[in-house]
């Protein structure tokens, strides 16, 4: 039986990443999938490790992500702040190196609601003079 060290809770838009810290070798599992599998660019990948990166935490955790909703950008960012509330869980020491680079901060931008006689939340609909 595999024991989870640490949760933490990741939003962004509306993406929702559930992270499950465990003792291990620094293996990423993202909704069944290898990390590398699940998300589709390189760029997106390093989002989801930089927590790990700055605070030298690379092989010392198996990392299992439940992520839903959103895009995979969105679900990135997500899976970024969930690590960095897990890790802060773990070992409080390394609360300052996270939040000096700004990821136990949640992104609150959220897409603008459409307004009626729009065509968007800001776009009108072309103006007619004749």
């Amino acid at each position: 039986m595999v024991r989870n060290i640490a949760i933490g809770t990741g939003r962004r838009k509306t993406a929702t990443a559930r992270v499950f810290l465990r003792e291990g070798s620094g293996k990423i599992v993202v909704n069944g999938k290898d990390v590398k599998d699940y998300f589709c660019t390189p760029s997106q990948v390093n989002l989801v490790n930089q927590p790990l990166l700055v605070t030298s935490n690379g092989n010392k955790f198996d990392i299992l992500i439940n992520v839903c909703g959103g895009g995979l950008n969105g679900q990135a960012a997500a899976c970024l702040h969930g690590i960095s509330r897990a890790l802060t869980q773990v070992d409080p020491n390394c609360h300052t190196a996270l939040k000096a680079n700004g990821y136990l901060t949640r992104d609150s931008r959220m897409v603008e609601r459409k307004k009626y006689g729009q065509r968007g939340a800001r776009r009108r609909f072309q103006f007619s003079k004749r």
